[in-house]
């Protein structure tokens, strides 16, 4: 697999990565650490806590990683949660709402996992 196919399986957006990474190199490493580094994990037990602060820290930090890997979707439903929790906003979504993104994310996650394994495994 190569790490365009990659892309296309997990429904990221190689190009977009390719710009702000620059070459293919630095792209390999970076989506690579992605399984590894817990950034998303955070995110997905802030959820269940449902801490505004830490919801708004750990949503920023996946928004801003996920857009420089291209993972657009994983990107824009990180943002949602950061914009709903940023302090002094007022909130828009129910609990039942973020519990619903939030699980989007983490099927939007398992599925960017699951595909860099099957990447690195070969």
């Amino acid at each position: 697999m190569t790490l365009q196919e990659l892309y296309r399986e997990i429904g990221g957006d190689y190009e977009q990565a390719l710009r702000v990474l620059r070459v293919d190199k630095l792209l390999d490493k970076h989506i690579r650490k992605l399984p590894k580094n817990g950034v998303v994990e955070g995110l997905l037990s802030a959820g269940e806590t449902k801490d505004p602060k830490t919801l708004f820290e750990a949503a920023h930090a996946v928004k801003g990683l996920c857009a420089n890997l291209g993972l657009t979707e994983l990107s824009k439903n990180a943002s949602e949660i950061a914009e709903e929790f940023r302090e002094g906003s007022t909130r828009k979504l129910s609990d039942a709402e973020v519990s619903e993104r939030i699980d989007r994310i983490r099927t939007l996650y398992r599925k960017a996992a699951d595909g860099i394994a099957r990447y690195e495994a070969q």
